[in-house]
């Protein structure tokens, strides 16, 4: 099946997709079960598909509870102080989400009146909302027809219409597959049981293609060719870096500072440190190696962050904006992955030394 014949193909598709899916379908907490008769609730449905880039459902799961659990709403969020947002954010990774989440909550309290736009146009003039959010949220939230390409929809396209061109060219024959298949009723429903396909059925490896229900039109499936789809470009090495952080201790509290709002882990708070560079760089004025070092990949690069202990009193910690945490409820300062670790480290690494 060519991607040219798939109008033909595409109603008959849908139709078989969206019988599967209101038998399969995910059990969610931000999803409307198909055949309930409920309309899917825009704040949760926006709030998840932030959480979800980059990261898996099984990770977002608990942040999402805990984040409608105390801010319910879009206007409770906006209501939030930055701070806090971005604690509880802690763990998901690629926290410039985090401070767009804020400013797109506060824009649709403050332009919109509490009430998100329901059209793509709308939604994609938000902070932090692109092509495929704003198509993700329009279709599923307002069943307005959309078309919904996630990784999940990405995979089962290329395979279902054996597009064999490399990513990441081979998108617009994709998409213009995607789009071909999507159906003006149920729209949202068909967009999240092409996800749960890929999710459950269509995986990146062993693919359960016994269990699909549309092998029958699956091109790649009749070449035997459906593992090797989407063919991925060659994956670039990152580059290491490495960084010193300090861990200054006292009265059982630990020197925690807010790193500066752009950049990486922005607005987070973290251990005091150094820049990155490529070479690690020479041990702090005052500073002791305390010999333990964590790794932590980042999107486009690989970090080595050292640890050192210094004194309150050090001269390189002179003018920095302390906040002292105690190490007890260390894990409520909302760390970053990254500083959780070296955190986690120095903590056994010193139970350690004191046995």
């Amino acid at each position: 099946m060519t991607v040219e014949r798939s109008i033909g193909e595409g109603a008959s598709v849908a139709a078989i997709l969206l019988g599967w899916y209101d038998d399969h379908a995910r059990v969610l907490p931000w999803r409307t079960a198909p055949g309930s008769g409920g309309r899917a609730d825009p704040y949760r449905v926006w709030l998840s598909e932030i959480m979800l880039q980059q990261t898996t459902v099984t990770a977002v799961a608990p942040h999402f509870a805990r984040f409608v659990d105390r801010w319910p709403d879009v206007a409770a969020l906006a209501a939030a102080a930055d701070s806090d947002v971005m604690a509880a954010w802690a763990g998901l990774g690629y926290y410039a989400r985090a401070r767009n989440l804020i400013a797109c909550a506060r824009t649709i309290c403050e332009v919109h009146g509490g009430v998100f736009p329901d059209t793509e146009a709308g939604l994609r003039a938000l902070p932090g909302i692109g092509d495929y959010t704003a198509a993700a949220v329009a279709a599923i939230a307002f069943d307005r027809r959309a078309v919904v390409v996630d990784a999940n929809v990405e995979r089962v396209a290329a395979r279902l219409f054996a597009i064999v061109e490399p990513l990441p060219k081979a998108k617009r024959a994709i998409r213009a597959a995607v789009d071909a298949m999507t159906p003006s009723a149920r729209a949202g429903d068909f967009a999240q049981a092409m996800m749960d396909l890929g999710a459950s059925v269509c995986t990146v490896r062993a693919p359960q293609c016994d269990r699909c229900p549309l092998s029958g039109h699956c091109e790649a499936y009749q070449r035997d060719i459906a593992e090797s789809l989407p063919v991925k470009p060659a994956k670039r090495a990152r580059p290491l870096r490495h960084g010193w952080a300090h861990w200054v201790v006292r009265d059982g509290q630990v020197m925690l500072v807010r790193r500066a709002g752009r950049g990486m882990l922005g607005g987070m708070r973290a251990l005091p440190g150094g820049e990155w560079t490529d070479a690690l760089a020479e041990l702090p004025q005052g500073g002791r190696d305390s010999g333990i070092a964590v790794q932590h990949v980042f999107t486009h690069f690989a970090l080595q962050l050292h640890v050192a202990t210094l004194a309150p009193e050090s001269p390189c910690l002179a003018g920095a904006e302390a906040e002292w945490w105690p190490l007890a409820d260390i894990g409520d300062a909302g760390l970053p992955t990254l500083y959780a670790k070296a955190v986690r480290a120095m903590m056994a690494g010193t139970q350690m030394e004191g046995t």
